[in-house]
């Protein structure tokens, strides 16, 4: 029987290819392409005010409600700190036609402003040194409360076309430029004229939920609107939700007022809370 065994072993390593016992299959070799992960600089698709060149996965929509506090803080106790209102409420829905392009709806109750906008990431890149975004974002929008001034009737519509630069540094530090051309500025005016506007955003993340961000529009000086807008707060983030408490010197939320300017100067006496909420959903 032994002899038989070894005979049989024999036969075997004569009639198998060399290569077959030799050489094991490669199992450590990657059967699929490995996945690269996308580029993220700002977390949310926009920063207080100021959108920025993130967008929403195709499919998915954006509820939002923000307000801002009309009262200033140095109000004090006798207006619960600016809470007691009265406040301008923004509210806004968005949908992703694709992962690059999302269209959005807002409306705010300061004279009556609702604007149509779109938003289309154009690229991104430098995912192992500084990962950065470029997008293109504008609007139309209209006003249908506007004062009763003969020749405003026809002056009720404002667009807005700005370039949105995003780039993040050290990992923690995402910083963005909106060089912004708004028509109309200025509604009161029977005459509408054009303004360059420059959107500067930043944001520095403490942790993945917690992160404080800094916004300025560099707005220029016209009547009723003479200072620049800037706005500072923390930011949450948590399962699609993102709640910003802020403190600014604009109550005003839409980008078409808020790119003209605020009344207010940028000094603690004039600074009001205001809060943005929003959500991702999907159907």
């Amino acid at each position: 029987m032994t002899k038989a065994i070894l005979a049989a072993a024999a036969a075997i390593l004569i009639v198998a290819p060399p290569g077959d016992a030799q050489e094991p299959p490669v199992r450590w070799q990657r059967r699929v392409e490995a996945s690269v992960p996308p580029v993220t600089v700002f977390h949310s698709t926009q920063s207080a005010n100021l959108a920025t060149a993130e967008t929403l996965l195709k499919g998915e929509w954006l509820f939002e409600i923000s307000h801002r506090f009309l009262p200033p803080l140095s109000g004090g106790a006798d207006a619960l700190w600016g809470l007691d209102g009265p406040v301008f409420n923004r509210l806004g829905l968005s949908y992703a036609v694709s992962d690059r392009a999302m269209l959005s709806l807002v409306r705010s109750n300061l004279a009556d402003n609702v604007e149509l906008g779109a938003k289309v990431r154009l690229l991104e890149g430098g995912r192992s040194a500084i990962p950065f975004m470029v997008a293109v974002n504008g609007g139309v929008a209209w006003n249908t409360q506007l004062p009763d001034v003969d020749g405003l009737e026809d002056n009720e519509s404002q667009t807005y076309a700005q370039l949105v630069a995003n780039a993040l540094l050290g990992g923690r530090f995402a910083v963005g430029v909106s060089p912004t051309v708004l028509h109309n500025p200025r509604v009161d005016d029977v005459e509408a004229g054009n303004a360059f506007v420059l959107g500067l955003a930043g944001q520095l993340y403490l942790s993945e939920q917690a992160s404080v961000l800094a916004e300025w529009v560099v707005a220029g000086e016209r009547e009723g609107l003479e200072h620049d807008a800037g706005t500072f707060g923390l930011e949450l983030e948590t399962g699609g939700h993102f709640f910003k408490l802020l403190l600014s010197n604009s109550a005003r939320m839409n980008p078409t007022q808020l790119l003209g300017g605020t009344p207010y100067a940028f000094n603690a006496d004039e600074w009001r809370l205001g809060f943005n909420i929003t959500r991702v959903l999907v159907f």
